[in-house]
């Protein structure tokens, strides 16, 4: 299957094939529209001739809409090209007891979403996703569905026909993608949701695909997505990024792995609400959300157990930063929400005793759960023949 190409910086010449020039000019229509065809011959390299022959295919395809006519101080006033905004695909961000269902356009903007609390055990589970699907389709009867993404909180083989491990997740989701497909009859992409937004980073994001990069995702645990000489490093058995479930304290809290004291028991969500709990136990118990608007509101409790979280989130990206060495690590996640005051402390602990001289760019993914949705995005875009 042909597929679109993640590096937007990738060098296209008349020898190169067909499809990989045709992957260049979306990606550069997608970042840059609206765009001209004058203006994407300067910014590819490729001959006016090639740029106008391949624009014709991707509006012929419906990938892309000419719009409204551009302004020069003289000459012929050249046709903008934009991404088509009636295809969309669908995101799905699956957590324990939540999932988020949006429907986002072919740039990764979310145009509207809804929250789905899921019941226990996957025979209720999955219907109240379907019937999520279905109704948020129903809502935008004039868009045209490309596909459904779905980000997953563990890690499946390459063939989704098992789920390899996913120890916070407490029903299981394997044939959710052939019961999907039958449901709604649209093709459905899923991967571990690290793994996706390691590639939205490079797709959607600030990356160029051409660094390597790493994706902390922090929520109920930590995942990590490693994209690197070009390509998401999966390793055996898909279960290369498990640097959450790495043991950091022996005589930690008991994690959902089975062991004590990894990384996610320290510096996850449920690290920050256990804290906490432990610092003001006559307070009733606060979500994540709760508690950073209570770290917002001045609340010092709050303010302490955000710091301790924010001080193990920083030496495990450390221990990251010295086992793989990339180019930039981007934290996703609702953490991010109060990257202003945790960011620095984060940084700080990422800077002590490191064994690099040049420090990976530390930044974070602002978006909160639009990032994960948008990954979703990119895991169909990615299958896609262009």
């Amino acid at each position: 299957m042909q597929r679109f190409l993640f590096t937007r910086k990738q060098t296209a010449s008349n020898k190169t094939p067909r499809w990989i020039n045709r992957n260049l000019l979306f990606n550069l229509i997608r970042t840059r529209q609206s765009v001209s065809r004058a203006d994407l011959a300067r910014l590819s390299g490729l001959q006016r001739s090639t740029v106008s022959l391949i624009v014709e295919e991707l509006i012929a395809d419906r990938w892309i809409l000419e719009g409204a006519t551009g302004r020069l101080p003289r000459g012929r006033r050249p046709t903008m090209i934009q991404l088509n905004d009636q295809r969309a695909v669908i995101a799905l961000d699956i957590h324990p007891s939540q999932t988020t269902v949006a429907v986002a356009d072919l740039g990764g903007k979310i145009v509207a979403q809804s929250v789905i609390s899921l019941p226990h055990g996957a025979k209720e589970a999955l219907p109240a996703i379907i019937a999520g699907i279905k109704k948020m389709i129903a809502a935008h009867k004039e868009k045209s569905f490309d596909g459904i993404g779905i980000c997953l909180p563990g890690r499946a083989d390459l063939h989704l026909k098992k789920l390899i491990f996913a120890p916070n997740l407490n029903w299981p989701v394997m044939g959710i993608k052939s019961r999907i497909e039958r449901a709604t009859n649209l093709r459905v992409e899923m991967d571990n949701v690290a793994n996706a937004c390691a590639l939205s980073e490079v797709w959607f994001g600030d990356s160029d695909g051409t660094h390597d990069l790493v994706v902390v995702n922090v929520a109920e645990g930590i995942g990590t997505g490693i994209f690197a000489n070009g390509q998401l490093l999966r390793g055996d058995n898909g279960m290369a990024g498990e640097f959450g479930h790495v043991q950091i304290d022996p005589d930690g809290p008991l994690c959902g792995c089975g062991n004590h004291g990894c990384w996610e028991t320290l510096a996850s969500n449920r690290a920050a609400l256990r804290y906490y709990g432990d610092l003001a136990s006559s307070q009733p118990k606060a979500t994540f959300d709760q508690l950073l608007r209570l770290s917002q509101a001045g609340d010092q409790v709050a303010n302490e157990a955000l710091s301790k979280m924010a001080v193990q989130l920083g030496r495990g990206i450390r221990m990251i930063s010295s086992a793989l060495a990339p180019n930039e690590i981007i934290v996703v996640g609702d953490v991010t929400a109060a990257w202003h005051t945790l960011g620095p402390v984060v940084e700080a602990e990422l800077k002590k005793n490191s064994l690099r001289a040049k420090l990976p760019h530390l930044r974070p993914a602002y978006d909160g759960n639009a990032a994960r949705l948008r990954s979703a995005v990119a895991l169909v875009l990615s299958e896609s023949s262009v």
